[in-house]
Parts: C-alpha cells; sequence; structure tokens
C-alpha cells in the first residue's frame, strides 16, 4: 500500500477516533484492503498517538475466542496497543465507566496479565509464566467505528484492533496459581447483566487458555509486526471469554468465575 493511502485511511480513522463517530471501511477502497495493507496503516496510527504524547500501556490480544469467529467474519486474532488513558487498575473488585469517547461499545471479559519480564515468541508455557508478576480478571470495553458491528479481519487490523478501555481487578502473584496454564484453562466464568445470565465461558476457549493465547500472539506479534516492543511492566489482555454484549447507560454487570483466586467484577455503567 503505498504511503500516501496508508495516511489517507489513518487520518480518517483518527479522526473517527477523536471524535467517536462511524468511518467507511477501508475493505471498501476499490483497490482493496488486505491484512499487510492493515498492519501498515495500524503502525502509521500507532506512531501518530505516540506522537501526540501517548504511551503504551500494554496489548489486548482479540478474536481469540474461536467460537465467535464466524458470527465476525474473522479467523484468526488480532492485536493492538493498550494506552496509559484508557486503562485503569481497580483497587477493588468494583467499577464504573461512562461510555463517552466510545463508538458502538461492548463489554468483554478477560484474564489479565502483569509482564515482570519481556516473553519471547520461542518459550515454553513454563519459561512464560516466568515472565508474568501477576494475573487478574479484567474488562476490557471494545468498540467500532464501523456501521453495526459489520467488517473484515483487515479493518479490524486497522480500527485500532478494537480496543476502547481496559479495567483490570485485582490482582494475583502469579505464583500462587502453580500449574498456570492448566488452571486458567479450566476456569469457567458466568456474565450476568443484573439478575439475568447473559453468558458463559471457559478459559480453553482462548486459543486453549489465556497464557496458550500469550504464546501464540507473541509468535504472530514477530510475523507481521516485529518492530512493537513488549516490555515488563506492561499489561496483556489475553481475548474474551464470552461474545461480546453491547453496552447502554443504566447497564449493571457482574462476573462469577470458579477460580477461588481471581475476584468476579462488577461494573456500572453511566
Amino acid at each position: 500500500m503505498k504511503p500516501d493511502a496508508v495516511g489517507a485511511v489513518a487520518s480518517r480513522l483518527m479522526q473517527a477516533w477523536d471524535s467517536a463517530s462511524l468511518a467507511v471501511l477501508p475493505s471498501s477502497r476499490p483497490e482493496g484492503f488486505d491484512l499487510p495493507a492493515a498492519w501498515q496503516v495500524a503502525s502509521e496510527l500507532f506512531d501518530q498517538r505516540q506522537a501526540r504524547g501517548e504511551v503504551v500501556a500494554g496489548w489486548k490480544i482479540g478474536f481469540t475466542n474461536r467460537s465467535i469467529w464466524q458470527r465476525y467474519g474473522v479467523h484468526a486474532p488480532i492485536w493492538g496497543p493498550v494506552w496509559h488513558g484508557g486503562l485503569t487498575l481497580l483497587d477493588s473488585p468494583h467499577a464504573a465507566i461512562s461510555l463517552a469517547g466510545l463508538c458502538q461499545p461492548r463489554l468483554e471479559p478477560e484474564i489479565v496479565f502483569g509482564l515482570r519480564a519481556t516473553p519471547h515468541a520461542d518459550m515454553s508455557l513454563q519459561a512464560m509464566q516466568g515472565c508474568i508478576e501477576w494475573v487478574a480478571h479484567g474488562f476490557e470495553i471494545v468498540h467500532t467505528h464501523f456501521a453495526d458491528w459489520r467488517f473484515t479481519a483487515p479493518d479490524t487490523v486497522a480500527d485500532f484492533a478494537l480496543h476502547g478501555r481496559l479495567l483490570v481487578g485485582p490482582r494475583v502473584p502469579v505464583a500462587a496459581f502453580g500449574d498456570l496454564a492448566g488452571r486458567l484453562s479450566s476456569l469457567r466464568l458466568e456474565l450476568h447483566e443484573g439478575d439475568r445470565l447473559r453468558d458463559s465461558g471457559q478459559g480453553a476457549i482462548v486459543l486453549d487458555g489465556p497464557l496458550q493465547a500469550l504464546q501464540h500472539w507473541l509468535r504472530a506479534m514477530a510475523e507481521h509486526t516485529p518492530h512493537w516492543r513488549v516490555l515488563p511492566g506492561q499489561v496483556v489482555t489475553t481475548g474474551t471469554l464470552t461474545d461480546a454484549w453491547p453496552l447502554q447507560p443504566g447497564q449493571r454487570w457482574h462476573t462469577v468465575l470458579s477460580e477461588p483466586l481471581l475476584s468476579g467484577l462488577t461494573l456500572a455503567v453511566d
């Protein structure tokens, strides 16, 4: 994709981000829009956000939940940065969020890692666990600037990997888990809106488990975005355990987890 075309697509998406408004699908371009082009646009947006003073706090991995691939027309994970301005480390299991600045927001319950060291793509799961400082349950608020949540996989890569906000619950030292891969793979979660059970899922649905999803992502990062650096102190959220649920003001959500070390979360939507 030529630099001027990359810049034009990136400019439209940055305007949509800043105004929380809809944008034209990059895939509607007569020239087409494939994944290599999408990564070019994502990298341009990454550089633009850093240039205006935003700081990378970590990473989101999206579409790790294979059960929703057909629904959204994707067939592999995507990823993108989590920025400091959109990250909240909660002091308790209770949170509230305003939907201001978000476009068609949806809720995803996830497992989040805090890194003590940089993991590498060729590491075993056990070695990768040694790079993790803490584990938490979190809510990612995803959103899209494309109408009705209809897009192609390259569109989602360019659209900030659909990331909006990340709320991270109480953090638990990784040493408390022992076999982290096994425990998180078998974890079960229920997502409730008010007194209604909306959805449920298991850790294994995210590419066989959150730690396995981290390993898969690092291998994909090394292939497609090797210039994006994963650093100690950053967070990584590993993908939703359920479908993504539309958010509206006035809603009250909560989760129930089978893993006793991790707190369920409550969320009030303002």
